[in-house]
């Protein structure tokens, strides 16, 4: 280790790296060499990975007590058996605490891949972006690790790592730090196919036995020959006669998507709003929704008279213009600006509240969505979500203890 005094406008700093074997004690040791010195503490980073330990910390110091303090650094070095480097210099002792402006690209995948990373790092860099800071924040059933950049703005970097996110197979989003990140939010989330694995429709279409109808109005209605109240009402009509018991039957059949309940008692915990409105029906999802605790909610409606369906609905259809406005109006009741908002869906209906959202998510939809999407989700799990918010999954799993 060598000491270079290099004169200059910055304060005289050190930069000491610590890796080795971990054991308790070693930090310890290391801030008590440096405080027989009047050194001052700017920056410390400290991670253990399969018990290995990296420790940097940076300091200011009066330049001429530099070689005493690289001596008793070594002695310390020799009686911890760890390796530990040293760097003096004038420079600017900026941190990453100090910098403004700074982004949080996240990136999950299953399983991660290194060229996927080295990807990612590379459009950043391409961007003129640099990498200040990278750590975990999920290892199953995903991996999830957020990069923190400075340099860029949040447009340039989400526009470079889109296509990025489809060619390596990994879901990625961009979101500006600063407290915004953590404010209160409102998530509204679609049902079926989102919240649920099923399609409620599709359900009962089976128990009136026109499976293939439905499906054939359904795409239809995909390649825009219907609009949705047009292909919803041809649809509810097949249902016409069916008795009202068919839809308990239904909710029997349906079941959440996994990670749906961790994720809605996960932002219910922190004081998040969650709702969710649908264009499949209230009868068949108010029980669970109810369950989960969800009170803002909104659905087409069946009508039901003596006891039958009478294949009409009742009430403002649900489309993807409601969806929107369902989106502002529980921001209003939730007190969250529109742009303290996220939308979740996987189909055409929900593209007008993911536009509007603060952030708009697509959770394994079809590619027209994904495209409109600020990020796009393509993992089996709903909680997945957290992740893009910078919730980690030990402390989602620290609040399940600590309600155990």
């Amino acid at each position: 280790m060598s000491v270079t005094l290099e004169p200059g406008p910055h304060p005289y700093t050190g930069l000491i790296l610590l890796s080795g074997q971990d054991s308790p004690g070693i930090t310890q040791a290391l801030f008590s060499a440096l405080s027989a010195f009047a050194v001052t503490i700017l920056d410390i980073e400290q991670v253990v990975i399969r018990e290995r330990l990296i420790l940097t910390v940076l300091i200011s110091l009066n330049p001429s007590h530099a070689a005493a303090i690289e001596s008793d650094l070594s002695e310390c070095a020799a009686s911890l058996e760890v390796d530990i480097a040293v760097s003096f210099s004038h420079s600017n002792p900026e941190s990453i605490a100090a910098k403004s402006g700074l982004l949080h690209v996240t990136a999950l995948g299953n399983p991660l891949k290194p060229g996927a990373i080295a990807a990612i790092a590379g459009e950043i860099a391409e961007q003129g972006a640099n990498i200040e800071r990278i750590y975990r924040t999920a290892s199953y059933p995903i991996s999830a690790f957020e990069f923190v950049i400075s340099g860029s703005s949040q447009q340039e970097i989400q526009s470079a790592l889109a296509a990025l996110s489809v060619d390596q197979g990994v879901d990625i989003a961009v979101q500006k730090g600063g407290l915004m990140r953590w404010a209160k939010k409102l998530v509204l989330m679609d049902v079926d196919s989102t919240l649920i694995q099923q399609e409620v429709i599709e359900l009962l279409a089976a128990k009136a036995g026109v499976e293939t109808e439905v499906r054939e109005i359904t795409q239809a209605a995909m390649r825009g020959e219907l609009d949705f109240a047009q292909s919803l009402k041809a649809r509810v009509a097949l249902f016409k006669g069916l008795p009202e018991s068919v839809i308990e039957e239904v909710r029997a059949e349906i079941s959440l998507t996994p990670g749906a309940r961790t994720l809605v008692r996960t932002l219910q915990r922190i004081g998040h709003t969650v709702a969710v409105v649908t264009g499949g029906f209230i009868e068949v999802i108010e029980p669970l929704l109810k369950e989960l605790g969800i009170e803002h909610y909104r659905a087409n409606s069946l009508e039901i008279s003596e006891g039958v369906l009478t294949g009409h609905t009742t009430g403002v259809v649900i489309d993807r213009a409601a969806k929107a406005v369902a989106l502002k109006d529980f921001a209003e009741l939730a007190g969250v600006g529109i742009d303290q908002t996220i939308a979740i869906g996987d189909g055409a209906n929900d593209l007008d509240m993911i536009a509007a959202a603060g952030l708009g998510i697509a959770f394994n939809a079809k590619p027209a969505v994904r495209a409109a999407a600020d990020s796009a989700v393509n993992q089996p799990y709903l909680d997945s979500v957290l992740y893009l918010m910078g919730i980690a999954r030990e402390d989602v799993e620290a609040d399940q203890s600590l309600q155990a």
